[in-house]
């Protein structure tokens, strides 16, 4: 929602985005009003993940009001155009499909996004609109969750549904009512699909379509119609087989967790999956190794049960081999 332009921030010095509203939503009130939602949420969050917001400037011209935020310019390609990217051949000779992103690149970008959402959510604030296009990666390599426009402020007393095509035509009448659907349709979650209540296993579930996007190079929900993608969404299976093989298994079970239709069994807590990255990369995941901890599990049971077993055996002879020792010195002690 709204324009994106850069510009010189004359006070404050060097380059800024600045995203406007277009003038003719200026008189949508509730436009008007989820942007204005918009500046205070970013305004609360400042972590290295996630853009930052300098102000809010609110003129008038010609008796309409103009707003737009000032942001951090963030440069660098969007995870979309890396995709792309790959996608004309940039990354030739890799093992991963055309158009993924080879794993050695995806799961730092994915660690950092997870960092971005996880000190969001601790703030009780979800993104609800997270997608390639919503992420940008710097050419240091450091990864800007953007757009936090759609986010809201966690209130548990609140049943209501705010989410925003965006990318998609836009179903924004009565937006702050219940059963109103918002969101970019391949990246929505089930629940947000049907119009229903939402939380942080909203950003879960798109964190676990933006990582499938990256392995594979294409979307787990795709349609010619954005009713056949909502169709997906909500009842469909990502080709779970469209996932490189050489993908850590840790990995593979980290983005089945992400996508479970059902709120109560996907994961819980985006810092679950910060924290299976994170062991995925420094490779003290036993499971990325390919040893599970069933396997231990049954290696230390069969190493006790052996041990007993040869206790058992050796019993016999060590009780004959004491008899013998005390039969040998009651026959000294007689004898001598």
């Amino acid at each position: 929602m709204g324009e994106v332009y850069r510009a010189r921030a004359t006070k404050l010095g060097g380059e800024v985005a600045m995203k406007v509203l277009p003038a003719e939503f200026a008189a949508d009130a509730e436009r008007m009003a989820r942007f204005e939602r918009e500046a205070k949420v970013l305004a609360s969050l400042n972590h290295p993940n996630i853009a930052s917001i300098y102000g809010f400037e609110d003129s008038s011209g010609a008796g309409i009001p103009a707003r737009a935020l000032v942001m951090e310019l963030v440069e660098g390609p969007t995870l979309v155009e890396m995709i792309a990217n790959d996608a004309k051949g940039a990354r030739t000779g890799m093992s991963a499909p055309r158009g993924a992103i080879p794993i050695d690149d995806a799961l730092p970008i994915a660690k950092q996004i997870c960092e971005g959402l996880e000190y969001a959510h601790e703030r009780g604030i979800v993104h609800r609109d997270l997608k390639p296009a919503n992420v940008k990666i710097t050419p240091e390599g450091t990864v800007k969750v953007l757009d936090f426009g759609l986010a809201k402020v966690l209130d548990t007393q609140d049943s209501s549904v705010t989410m925003d095509m965006a990318n998609s035509p836009t179903l924004s009448a009565m937006a702050t009512q219940a059963g109103v659907i918002l969101g970019t349709a391949a990246y929505m979650s089930p629940e947000q699909a049907k119009g229903q209540r939402v939380d942080r296993r909203a950003d879960i579930w798109a964190f676990g379509c933006v990582m499938f996007e990256m392995l594979t190079g294409r979307k787990p929900f795709e349609g010619e119609t954005i009713s056949d993608v909502l169709a997906a969404v909500i009842r469909a299976d990502p080709d779970w087989t469209a996932i490189p093989e050489t993908t850590p298994q840790a990995i593979k079970r980290l983005v089945y967790r992400c996508l479970q239709k059902e709120q109560r069994q996907r994961l819980q807590a985006i810092g679950e999956a910060r924290i299976t990255i994170e062991e995925t990369l420094s490779g003290t995941d036993v499971v990325a190794q390919g040893f599970s901890p069933a396997d231990a599990d049954l290696k230390v049971g069969a190493t006790t049960g052996d041990h007993r077993s040869s206790l058992r055996r050796a019993l016999p002879w060590a009780v004959a081999g004491l008899l013998a020792i005390m039969l040998i010195g009651v026959f000294l002690w007689k004898f001598t």
